[in-house]
């Protein structure tokens, strides 16, 4: 032990540089053999804003006592942490940018405190990538402790969650549902702590991070209040030590294989189409190379295997009954590769050989998949010469090949206030532009429009087009991250009223049938708009961000 004064400690403490160090640690508590042990990072995105994070401070505690436990030093720290579902409407510009913001404040208090390992406490939509985005440039040992799924509720006879509320707007404004029915699913839609448990951006992302192997079996789909998730939280804390002194670094766990086998599970169970932002930000933090034809190409070869809410009556919390991701490892064995690591100790192959489906209506085996293909699509065509992303486990078959003519809107609002006029009609297709990672600014998720859509009961007859983005929640023909953005001048600028816009999934294109020549007077017409936002973060970002074709990622 170092007595005061002294010399001793390692790393951040060590010699008489760590002096400074170690008479600060003291004034908060730490005493001398506390600098003799491995200093861990962890990082905590709870948040009393958001029901994700709301419960992470006693899973902090939990990690804390797994990390003692193991001979090392907790040290925990804070980062923001948005809710989609909060931010909806103007807050939204706010939310994608923050995934970079959150990334660079874990990247940089690691630094600043010279962490030997880090415990990434986070459950919602923005911050388990932005966690993973701050793993990779950091490459310190690391381990991920996804938050859970919160529980449904229960109203109007049947059970309710945050989905519910979205379209119960639409319902409502329509005459399909009455006000004190609404007013049941708004009350009882979120009934404690933990992710939205549909198949959305949070749990899509949770089973990625468990699928990477970068947390313990089970902590993607654990209820985030069952008792279990004490012990997870123990064993995480001892193996974010134990990682530490084996110099074990996140990238072991981020190679090009295992962002593989990660993306082929969440398109099997039907992920979020956010996905296709997250996934080539990870990978460029990491070194890698990943863009949309990889991801398409990895849909048409993985077949779906799992539907959830709001595209089946199941949730999340079902998917852990029936196995969870490790019995997703072990129905995809044939698809995966299986040498890739976990920070359990095992290798990806052995967690999937432990796994068990319990239940065929939710987890399908490959013989008899739900389709033969994953959960994204990515388009192209004249439309969207750089892709245009789209969930097609969440489409009627009816609709997966559609023409109708344009309803142009400017703005996500436009839309919202045409949509409570009641004026869309079927066969309309609904192009929102200006809402992309520039133009925006930050790329907003139209899910409530979307949402609105299906609760109008318009969701099979009326089809959407925007350079922003959707939730895994959405449902029907919902097309996002058209590239390049209206701000860039992409061809989504052109478009006009009434123009005749060709949807074709199974053959991946999206063509807007105006002739060329037509286009070139509209091209030559076009002026970029002035900035929506000059000053401040939003202002910077607008400025430097790339485009949704590879990341929405800050390149300067």
């Amino acid at each position: 032990m170092a007595a005061a004064g002294s010399a001793g400690g390692r790393g951040l403490f060590a010699g008489l540089h760590g002096a400074y160090p170690r008479a600060l640690y003291r004034a908060v508590g730490f005493a001398d053999a506390d600098f003799e042990k491995p200093l861990i990072g962890v990082v905590n995105s709870w948040s009393e804003a958001n029901p994700g994070h709301a419960h992470l401070r006693k899973l902090a505690a939990w990690v804390k006592q797994g990390v003692r436990a193991a001979g090392g030093t907790p040290v925990e720290v804070n980062t923001v942490a948005p809710c989609d579902g909060i931010a909806q409407g103007r807050g939204m510009h706010s939310v994608l940018p923050l995934r970079d913001v959150i990334a660079a404040s874990v990247e940089l208090i690691a630094r600043a405190n010279r962490f030997e390992g880090l415990a990434l406490l986070c459950t919602c939509d923005k911050i388990v990538p932005a966690m993973l985005m701050a793993a990779a440039r950091l490459d310190l040992p690391a381990i991920v402790v996804t938050g859970g799924p919160m529980d449904s509720g229960r109203a109007n006879g049947r059970p309710v969650m945050t989905s519910d509320v979205k379209e119960g707007m639409g319902a409502v404004e329509s005459g399909r549902i009455s006000h004190r029915e609404f007013a049941e699913i708004e009350t009882h839609a979120c009934p404690g702590p933990g992710a939205c448990n549909f198949m959305g951006t949070a749990s899509t992302m949770c089973c990625a991070v468990e699928a990477l192997g970068l947390s313990l079996p089970g902590c993607a789909t654990l209820p985030a209040t069952h008792p279990r998730r004490r012990r997870l939280c123990i064993d995480s804390g001892r193996r974010a030590v134990e990682l530490t002194r084996e110099g074990v670094a996140a990238r072991r766990f981020l190679t090009a294989a295992s962002l593989e086998n990660a993306l082929r599970v969440t398109l099997a169970l039907g992920g979020s189409t956010n996905t296709a932002l997250h996934f080539p930000a990870i990978a460029r933090d990491a070194g890698l190379s990943l863009d949309l034809d990889r991801i398409d190409g990895l849909s048409r070869t993985t077949p779906l295997i799992g539907r959830f809410r709001p595209s089946s009556p199941y949730t999340v919390v079902d998917l852990d009954r029936a196995g969870g991701i490790p019995a997703v490892l072990n129905i995809l064995a044939p698809l995966l590769n299986l040498e890739t690591p976990s920070v359990g100790g095992e290798s990806l192959g052995e967690v999937a050989a432990r796994g068990i489906a319990r239940d065929a209506r939710i987890l399908r085996p490959l013989s008899d998949p739900l389709a033969p293909e994953g959960g994204l699509a990515v388009l192209r065509g004249n439309l969207a010469p750089k892709g245009a992303v789209v969930k097609q486990s969440g489409i009627a078959a009816g609709m997966l090949v559609f023409r109708g003519p344009a309803r142009v809107f400017e703005c996500e609002e436009d839309l919202t206030n045409t949509l409570l006029a009641g004026t869309i009609r079927a066969g309309d297709v609904l192009v929102i532009r200006n809402e992309g990672p520039r133009g925006g600014p930050g790329m907003r998720e139209l899910s409530i429009p979307a949402a609105m859509l299906t609760g109008l009961g318009l969701n099979e007859s009326v089809a959407v087009i925007t350079d922003g983005r959707f939730s895994g929640a959405t449902r029907g023909p919902c097309i996002g991250h058209v590239a390049p953005e209206a701000y860039a001048g992409g061809p989504i600028a052109l478009v006009q009223d009434g123009d005749l816009i060709s949807i074709d999934i199974p053959a991946r294109r999206l063509e807007l049938l105006v002739p060329e020549e037509t286009l070139a007077q509209r091209r030559s017409a076009w002026r970029q708009r002035p900035p929506v936002v000059r000053d401040g973060f939003l202002g910077l970002y607008s400025r430097l961000v790339s485009g949704a074709d590879q990341g929405a990622v800050l390149d300067g």
